[in-house]
C-alpha cells in the first residue's frame, strides 16, 4: 500500500511561485514513477509532469504547455517528489494531485494506482 500526502498549495497572485511537495509512505520509493496531475472545476484531470523510477533511465518532463514554468523533481532519500511552479497564471488554478505507479511513466491518469488527496492552488489575477 502506498500513501501519498501533498502539501504546499495555497493562494498566490499571478506571476508568483509555489512549490508543491508529495511525501510517499512506501518502501522502495525510488522504484515508482511519480507524476503530478491537476483538475480544475468542470474540467477533466490533466497531466502536469512526471519523473521516472530508477528501473528506467532517469528522465522527467512536463506537459508541453507548461514547459518553462513547471518543473518536477524528486528526492528519493526523502521519499518526496516536488513540483516547482513559476509565473503562475489564473488558468493554473486547480486541485493538484500526486500519483504513483510501478513501471514506466504515463501521461494517462487512469494508469496510476496510487493517489494523494490533492492540494488546492488558487491564482488570483
Amino acid at each position: 500500500q502506498v500513501q501519498l500526502v501533498e502539501s504546499g498549495g495555497g493562494l498566490v497572485q499571478a506571476g508568483g511561485s509555489l512549490r508543491l511537495s508529495c511525501v510517499a509512505s512506501v518502501r522502495s520509493f525510488s522504484s515508482y514513477a511519480m507524476s503530478w496531475f491537476r483538475q480544475a472545476p468542470g474540467k477533466e484531470r490533466e497531466f502536469v509532469a512526471t519523473f521516472s523510477g530508477d528501473a528506467f533511465y532517469a528522465y522527467s518532463y512536463s506537459a508541453d504547455s507548461l514547459k518553462g514554468r513547471f518543473r518536477i523533481s524528486r528526492d528519493n532519500a526523502k521519499n518526496t517528489v516536488y513540483l516547482q511552479m513559476n509565473n503562475l497564471q489564473p488558468e493554473d488554478t486547480a486541485v493538484y494531485y500526486c500519483a504513483a505507479k510501478l513501471g514506466p511513466v504515463d501521461r494517462d491518469w487512469d494508469k496510476y494506482e496510487y493517489w494523494g488527496q490533492g492540494t488546492q492552488v488558487t491564482v488570483s489575477s
